[in-house]
């Protein structure tokens, strides 16, 4: 279960990031580099996670022209990332944009091609935010819409909140990866996150992995905390 779990390390600087690694060091594989992350220390911190051993998960989740997409996922792949994220939103020729820039890059670079991921609605965002932007579906359709725009361009799987994370693996079926932020414990303190499970109960409604952030890096002791997540998962499995 431990290979599932994505610990998000949203510090503010590289030092800090890298300490949190250190502290996660032979307990978890994946670690995600998000937006301030990588605008305040940039390529450097995703090469020296990579040399710690870590598979880096680098969400920009990128939004733009086709051609700003296929050259920003690119980059990024010829970094060694293993999963990259696009705004499902975007459309279709973004998305397939994306793909072919992500293949050139890791290709250029002789390393493995990148996962792409699309971004179908945000965990922070519920159906009121929706009509306040326009939009007249419920989350779920909404997801359900940019999923098989997502599917249709050729990414290898989409980020969604647990809630629709079924309906993804339904859609989507059995290799896909369906990627779950909002995920807490048992117990955890409310905080900006609108559409939330268990970790437990994310696995358990299709998720291949879950992205986990500040229950791991916000405690005294993130390695600790992340073994608890991983005896619930493994408890209920």
């Amino acid at each position: 279960m431990r290979d599932r779990i994505i610990v998000a390390l949203d510090a503010g600087s590289g030092h800090e990031a890298l300490s949190l690694a250190r502290q996660l060091h032979g307990h978890a594989q994946w670690v995600k580099v998000g937006m301030t992350l990588y605008y305040a220390e940039g390529p450097p911190v995703v090469h020296a996670l990579r040399d710690m051993g870590f598979d880096v998960f680098v969400d920009l989740k990128l939004h733009d022209i086709p051609h700003q997409a296929q050259g920003a996922a690119r980059s990024l792949a010829s970094l060694g990332a293993g999963m990259l994220t696009v705004h499902a939103s975007g459309g279709e020729q973004m998305i397939r944009a994306a793909v072919t820039g992500a293949t050139e890059g890791a290709r250029e670079a002789g390393l493995a091609v990148p996962k792409l991921i699309a971004v179908t609605v945000l965990t922070s965002t519920d159906d009121a935010a929706l009509r306040s932007l326009g939009v007249s579906r419920s989350t779920a359709d909404q997801v359900e819409l940019l999923g098989r725009i997502a599917r249709d361009a050729g990414a290898d799987g989409v980020v969604c909140s647990p809630h629709e994370a079924r309906a993804m693996r339904e859609a989507w079926g059995g290799e896909a990866l369906i990627v779950t932020p909002g995920v807490r414990p048992a117990g955890s303190v409310a905080d900006d996150q609108s559409r939330v499970m268990t970790p437990a109960e994310a696995i358990a409604q299709g998720a291949s992995h879950l992205v986990i952030g500040r229950p791991i890096t916000g405690v005294p002791d993130p390695a600790q905390a992340f073994e608890a997540i991983v005896a619930t998962m493994e408890g209920a499995a």
